[in-house]
């Protein structure tokens, strides 16, 4: 009996589409489990119900960010829900911090491994089990690792990188560094976009952020004029961000947060001790007052001036001799909305002008008026918190500086929708979508070859 020709032909195109859906499979098994499933591409659904572990790996993608701070290390489990078509939503959140920052072991790079082994629990607790290997882990630290001798800060990153590469979550090399002051600027203006809807459409308007940290300070917006993109090309990036491209102005302040700053004013030099016997005298610190306080790691004995002297206008002048040509004034920032954190929100609260817990609106001028009173009002019982006039003084001079006028309104959010607001997840999302889209090999996530097998 003869075959049709036509039988043939259909049991030959039967047996090549067998053969390449098993080379397919065989081939998708040897990927990173991270790379078959990118962070912004959802998986399909079946119409079959799916085991638990397939519902978690189609559906979720964890990353875990460490912010190496100069005060705290803190641990943010991010889950993010993948959708169709949309872009992705952050389903959940775990946050833990712990005291001191990793600059604190700077002479005994050992001592850091209790604290990140502690964090390290915490996202073994937030990440499904089957999960851990695809969830990639990572470090950035900002302004307190900075401020270190390079050889210092090395060690201590070594030893993190050492811890990570021992635990069971996805290591790369890349993954554990210092972060840059501008990326860290463009990481929380994400993070607050992404929190408030800015980012989904293009025509949706963003607002600009400012952060003050202890370390450092930042600025960054997206600009509404071409002048500010002709007159700062050293402070403009561009990224893609959910298939749209975004310009923004950002620019860091190494040595402007508010720890260095306090240290600035009161004539101290970041990370020299004092000879001994030999004080840091201010008129910014109450008439009479004398105590001490520790930055980086250095005890320093400060002390009021003798009173006499009107304190506010003495401390203004310390704040701005020491800011002078120190800051660039930004342009066209009045109609912009503007998102404060950090400090700004911590001395609001000092102020009583906003709730601790769900924060609120605050003026440049509020800042200025709350200088006044506090400054013309210390006197040495003030213990409780000496720095307040000083560190008012500086936030309502900084913010001039920067080019925003008195009644100019800042939103001050610690968290929207529970999410704190800081440059972590927006670090996040970009260190994922890196990874998608170099598509390493296994031998390039930290030499962690059998990652998703």
């Amino acid at each position: 009996m003869r075959i049709p020709k036509f039988a043939l032909a259909f049991l030959f195109a039967v047996c090549v589409v067998v053969y390449l859906t098993y080379v397919k499979h065989h081939y998708d098994d040897k990927k990173p489990a991270l790379l078959k499933q990118p962070l912004y591409t959802p998986a399909l659904h079946s119409h079959t119900r799916p085991t638990s572990a397939e519902v978690v790996s189609e559906e979720f993608q964890y990353g875990i960010m460490f912010d190496a701070g100069s005060t705290g290390t803190r641990i943010h489990v991010f889950k993010f829900l993948l959708q169709r078509n949309e872009s992705p939503k952050l389903a959940h959140e775990t946050f833990k911090a712990i005291k001191p920052g990793l600059s604190a072991y700077a002479d005994d790079p050992d001592g850091c491994a209790e604290g990140i082994l502690t964090l390290l629990d915490v996202a073994k607790d937030g990440v499904p089990a089957l999960q851990w290997k695809s969830t990639p882990l990572v470090l950035k630290a900002t302004a307190g690792l900075r401020l270190l001798p390079g050889e210092k800060a090395n060690h201590l990153l070594n030893k993190v990188k050492e811890i990570f590469k021992a635990s069971p979550f996805l290591f790369v090399e890349e993954g554990v560094s210092i972060m840059d002051g501008t990326d860290e600027g463009v990481s929380a203006w994400i993070t607050i976009n992404f929190l408030i809807g800015g980012l989904h459409t293009a025509d949706t308007p963003t607002v600009g952020m400012l952060d003050l940290g202890g370390g450092s300070t930042q600025i960054t917006f997206s600009p509404k004029d071409e002048i500010t993109i002709q007159t700062s090309p050293d402070d403009i990036t561009s990224f893609q961000m959910f298939n749209l491209t975004y310009t923004l102005y950002s620019h860091s302040y190494l040595g402007l947060g508010l720890m260095s700053a306090r240290l600035a004013v009161l004539g101290g030099t970041e990370g020299q001790p004092l000879q001994e016997g030999q004080e840091l005298v201010s008129p910014c610190l109450a008439p009479d007052y004398t105590g001490q306080w520790k930055q980086t790691e250095v005890t320093y004995t400060i002390r009021g001036q003798k009173a006499g002297e009107p304190i506010y206008e003495s401390c203004l002048n310390k704040v701005e001799k020491m800011l002078y040509k120190k800051v660039k004034k930004a342009e066209n920032l009045k109609d912009m909305q503007f998102y404060a954190f950090s400090y700004y929100y911590d001395k609001g609260v000092d102020l009583g002008i906003i709730d601790a817990k769900v924060g609120g609106s605050i003026r440049v001028s509020d800042y200025i008026e709350g200088a006044k009173q506090v400054c013309n009002n210390m006197d040495s019982s003030s213990e409780g918190n000496p720095f307040i006039c000083l560190d008012l003084t500086y936030i309502s001079v900084l913010l001039q500086e920067l080019g925003f006028p008195v009644d100019k309104v800042f939103k001050l959010a610690r968290t929207i929708d529970g999410v704190e607001t800081s440059w972590a997840l927006g670090a996040t999302f970009h260190f994922l979508e890196t990874l998608r889209t170099q598509s390493l090999t296994p031998e390039q996530f930290g030499g962690q070859a059998d990652i998703g097998q």
